[in-house]
């Protein structure tokens, strides 16, 4: 079971065909890379921070310059929606998936939120106080497995007024992460998800007006005060506009010939995400502990030691893939979810073949 919850393609219990496999436990691909993507930008984001040992990356810890300005407003708040919503997606994904192999099936959801929250709390404690994955397992417990129980339409409505009251009222940052949870989960409870391969036409309508939207957001934003009440709205607002248009444009290029290399760069990254999210800081504190003093870091710098950072964890999930179904920390955190021992290892041709479908 992957980062986003999705399980693996082939065999169940090694006796039933793929075809008799619900589509929800077919891997998808696009969610992959999409996963992918965003944790690269999650990670350019968090550098400083880590460096920092806490706090969320601002221009107020770079120069004040064009790059500076250039990478914020490329950056901050427009990846981490992009997770929100691939958590909320997996959520309802892993949902259908125990539905049809556990008699209760939110039992199973719950030890994934409280193993998470282990997870969270671990790295919170011992390597880095901007943690996610803990808020991440907290919302789950209190938003996505209660919505469980609610329709599909009623979720759906409660995601559009949360992320709306979290932009208009509260700022955006981590107010915004229930309304995504829950626009994720009911895009998989719609279909959506299933057909994100499909209807070209639409995605490209879709980015298009996002990134429109996303313009004058952005304007607002830069030429804003910093703490007005125009720049708390325009902030989060620009934020996810962007993240959608992010999303959309990068759908498009899967459907061109840049699909094959796309696919051999992030879909490595985004099925060891949660592996690679927890060994960047690890990475990150080492680096910043031989070249010291992150104040004077440049965005150039910041932008070299993220990039060394991905190389790494390219390099290491490309190899550790090819010989198992998962990355280690995934692994592990399937095993509890289900509470039973998945295999790690791969048995020759099937199973590499099993996670290129």
């Amino acid at each position: 079971m992957s980062w986003n919850g999705v399980g693996d393609v082939g065999t169940i219990d090694g006796n039933r065909p793929r075809s008799a496999v619900p589509r929800a436990r077919q891997r998808i691909v696009a969610l992959d890379v999409l996963r992918g993507f965003a944790l690269c930008g999650i990670l350019l984001a968090n550098v400083k921070p880590i460096a920092h040992r806490g706090g969320e990356l601002g221009t107020a810890h770079l120069a004040e310059t064009t790059a500076a300005t250039v990478l914020h407003l490329l950056v901050d708040q427009r990846f981490f929606p992009i997770f929100s919503l691939l958590f909320g997606v997996g959520f309802s994904l892993l949902l259908e998936s125990a539905q049809a192999r556990a008699r209760q099936p939110r039992v199973v959801l719950l030890r994934r939120m409280l193993a998470l929250l282990a997870v969270g709390l671990l790295h919170f404690l011992l390597l880095w106080k901007g943690d996610i994955l803990t808020v991440y397992a907290v919302l789950g417990l209190l938003v996505l497995l209660p919505s469980t129980w609610l329709p599909r339409r009623v979720v759906a409505i409660a995601a559009g007024v949360l992320i709306v009251l979290s932009v208009a009222l509260l700022g955006g940052g981590y107010t915004v992460i229930p309304g995504l949870f829950l626009l994720g989960s009911a895009l998989t409870r719609y279909g959506v998800v299933r057909s994100i391969g499909s209807g070209p036409r639409t995605t490209a309508v879709s980015g298009l007006v996002l990134a429109l939207a996303a313009v004058p957001a952005t304007v607002i934003q830069l030429r804003a005060g910093t703490g007005s009440a125009a720049a708390r709205i325009a902030y989060p607002a620009a934020g996810l506009l962007t993240a959608g248009a992010y999303v959309c444009g990068l759908l498009l290029l899967l459907r061109t010939r840049l699909a094959g290399p796309l696919t051999a760069v992030l879909r490595p990254l985004g099925r060891m995400a949660l592996t690679n999210y927890l060994t960047a800081t690890v990475l990150v504190l080492a680096i910043s502990g031989v070249v010291g003093d992150a104040d004077r870091w440049s965005v150039g710098a910041v932008v070299a030691v993220a990039a060394a950072v991905l190389v790494v964890q390219w390099g290491w999930s490309v190899v550790w893939l090819r010989r198992c179904h998962q990355g280690p920390v995934e692994w592990l955190w399937r095993w509890v979810t289900w509470w039973q021992r998945p295999p790690l290892r791969r048995s020759g041709r099937r199973g590499a073949a099993a996670d290129r479908a």
